[in-house]
């Protein structure tokens, strides 16, 4: 059916009478269309720098984060499981003690106003308004956030090292020294552009100002609270104490595995440009090659010197791989990364059993992996680095370590001279889950 219209039907003049309001605006609307067309509003060269800067910072730094669970697991599953409870509550408290405490003292003490000195200024650190646009590179969140959960990191190499037999208030009050004072001073040196930073030292992730402060914390707290009980006999026997859950132990070292891309590569600290996208992609993978070197020599050496191959060897010698690549994760060929981490992972091999020598209890390898590998991948940086001196770096070594071991050995003496950090006897038999905790973590089961 067709609809019928006359010349002069109010619905024919309606829509000529649109018709012709559409003729008029239509050169106007062209002209903003074609405007809008030709003026977009795109992000400027240094806006979308920021973006991808500050992106990169988040991303690393929730990657850093989910380490504090590679820790926790880790640990969990090499301690016995009357003390599995005990180490996750270690691990979910450190990492908030250190969240706190980088941003009452630490931040500022270790980046603000540092100036080639040795420290910057103990205050609160701030950051914009909500809405207010970020002076710089970066948003400064971003970066607070970033450097915060590298400070966590150094106190959970501590937690490990003291498992089964340190009391949990002691451990944290060192804590809140470690991650408030110690760590951010010597983070300052370097990275807060301090006198070691002037004097040419490197130190890409913190090999040294990272995991080697860590080491050393953890030997000083090892030395002053002994070893576990019935570890050693007195003629010097090793007594093993197996791990609750090498399952566990394994999930733990792939989630630090995979947070250590965001260790490594982040650190490049910019991703607004080609090069800086190439970079950050060199960086994870001879961070995984390092890794790869690492687990493949730790078992070799096994095999040879023990006959089999030893599962905690194999998730130490990736650790240790990935701590020695982290100095300078950047400049090697890939044949060199896988060198470097392979090195680490015979240095754990050999490192276990020489700490037992001298009956330093060390519950899951984190002296070999953290302190010695630490110190091996900061040594060897000119190797593949050759502007960077082997003088300053042993300079640096050496500086941030006796520093480290001293104060923290003073810490650790006032503390067991006071309140005291070890469990009684009973407590360690007991387990400290029983002991401090009140929650099992295996009720089912008979303690080990």
């Amino acid at each position: 059916m067709t609809l019928q219209m006359s010349h002069k039907s109010p619905l024919r003049l309606g829509l000529m009478a649109a018709g012709a309001l559409t003729a008029l605006a239509a050169p106007a609307f062209a002209q903003e269309t074609t405007e809008a067309a030709a003026a977009p509003e795109f992000a400027t060269v240094a806006e979308t720098a920021f973006i991808f800067n500050t992106l990169l910072f988040l991303i690393g730094g929730f990657l850093v984060m989910w380490m504090a669970a590679g820790f926790a697991m880790l640990e969990a599953g090499l301690v016995r499981s009357k003390n599995v409870s005990m180490q996750c509550l270690k691990n979910i408290a450190l990492y908030s003690i250190a969240g706190v405490m980088f941003w009452i003292i630490g931040y500022s003490l270790m980046y603000t106003n540092v100036n080639g000195g040795y420290f910057g200024t103990p205050m609160p650190y701030s950051w914009p308004e909500a809405g207010a646009v970020n002076e710089g590179d970066y948003s400064v969140a971003s970066d607070w956030f970033f450097q915060m959960v590298f400070c966590a990191t150094t106190a959970s190499i501590v937690s490990g090292t003291l498992a089964e037999r340190i009391k949990l208030w002691p451990f944290l009050i060192f804590t809140v020294i470690l991650t408030g004072v110690l760590y951010p001073i010597t983070g300052s040196w370097q990275w807060g552009g301090g006198w070691l930073s002037e004097a040419g030292f490197s130190d890409f992730a913190g090999s040294t100002l990272v995991h080697s402060v860590g080491g050393w914390a953890a030997l000083a707290g090892a030395i002053f609270l002994g070893a576990r009980k019935g570890k050693y006999t007195a003629d010097g026997k090793v007594i093993p104490m197996p791990g609750s859950s090498m399952p566990l132990a394994t999930l733990g070292t792939f989630i630090l595995w995979l947070g250590w891309f965001g260790f490594n590569g982040a650190s490049q600290l910019a991703l607004g440009s080609n090069g800086d996208a190439s970079d950050i992609s060199r960086i994870f993978a001879n961070t995984n090659l390092a890794a790869c070197g690492g687990v493949i020599a730790a078992m070799i050496v096994t095999q040879i010197l023990y006959k089999k191959i030893d599962v905690t060897m194999a998730l130490n010698g990736a650790l240790a791989g990935l701590v020695s690549i982290t100095a300078e994760p950047l400049m090697p060929s890939p044949l060199t990364a896988i060198l470097i981490g392979a090195v680490g992972g015979v240095i754990v091999v050999f490192a276990v059993p020489m700490l037992d020598k001298f009956k330093i209890d060390d519950v899951v390898g984190a002296i070999p992996v953290h302190l010695l590998a630490g110190i091996w991948g900061t040594l060897i940086v000119p190797f593949s680095n050759p502007e960077m001196s082997y003088g300053t770096q042993i300079l640096g070594i050496v500086s941030i370590g006796v520093f480290t071991f001293v104060l923290s050995g003073v810490i650790w003496f006032i503390l067991k001279s006071t309140v005291g950090i070890r469990a009684s006897a009973e407590q360690e038999m007991m387990g400290m889950d029983m002991a401090e905790v009140g929650v099992e973590a295996y009720p089912e089961f008979t303690k080990a």
